[in-house]
């Protein structure tokens, strides 16, 4: 192999599956996470290694990255996609959703960032890339907890690129609009949901998730002195 190894979380569907399946076309080897190890394993793709890991469980996440590492080099790029969407309002909604969009959108993002960095840091080399969301530019009804949650990925992921652009490490963030995947099957609220596929059929459909992975392949393929910072994506028809 002459492809370095790419670490994807979430992997299982959307955003994530169509991501390993173009840098596996590509040539790369992959470690695919998620917690449907048999999503995974369906995809049937070469030189990767699947493992059920919750991204808020850094010892397992650990055991896989060192396994992956073992069998195909040094973890190139990380692509933390692994995240929840549980849209309500404050005043009603049950905060332990807040608490799981917390743990799973940043501590687990984080989570993936402190197993990998130390040693990309050491050899000047290396890509982590956070997938975030336009909630963390902007607000949006009934997003209070989840617009707080994309929001610090945009922040720490900005402070992470200062800190660490020194040692040649890039730090991306990709920030799509609406997404054709399973998000906001995550959101309990059933008018919340009701509401949120008018607004998409008010725009005539929402990006699919290749076309955000065309965007993460893009960031990641240029070479390693070429930082793109972030990638920001809707649809044309999408107002905010």
């Amino acid at each position: 192999m002459t492809k370095p190894l790419v670490i994807i979380t979430g992997a299982s569907s959307g955003i994530g599956e169509a991501t390993a399946r173009t840098l596996s076309a590509a040539g790369h080897p992959l470690l695919l996470l998620a917690r449907r190890l048999e999503n995974l394993e369906a995809m049937k793709l070469p030189n990767t290694l699947c493992r059920k890991v919750d991204v808020t469980d850094i010892n397992s996440f650990a055991t896989a990255i060192e396994e992956a590492e073992a069998q195909f080099g040094p973890a190139d790029c990380l692509i933390n996609n692994a995240g929840v969407m549980l849209l309500g309002d404050a005043h009603s909604q049950d905060p332990a959703e807040w608490q799981k969009m917390l743990d799973v959108n940043v501590m687990g993002l984080m989570n993936g960032i402190h197993l990998v960095l130390g040693k990309m840091r050491e050899r000047k080399c290396g890509t982590i890339i956070n997938i975030s969301s336009v909630a963390g530019r902007k607000t949006f009804p009934n997003h209070v907890a989840y617009c707080g949650t994309k929001f610090a990925v945009h922040g720490l992921s900005e402070t992470l690129r200062e800190e660490v652009c020194g040692d040649d490490v890039r730090v991306i963030t990709i920030a799509p609009g609406a997404v054709e995947t399973e998000l906001l099957s995550h959101t309990t609220s059933d008018a919340i949901k009701e509401g949120y596929g008018e607004w998409k059929e008010s725009m005539g459909g929402v990006l699919a998730a290749q076309d955000v992975a065309n965007a993460i392949e893009y960031a990641y393929r240029q070479p390693q002195n070429v930082h793109i910072r972030e990638i920001v994506l809707t649809t044309t028809r999408q107002p905010a």
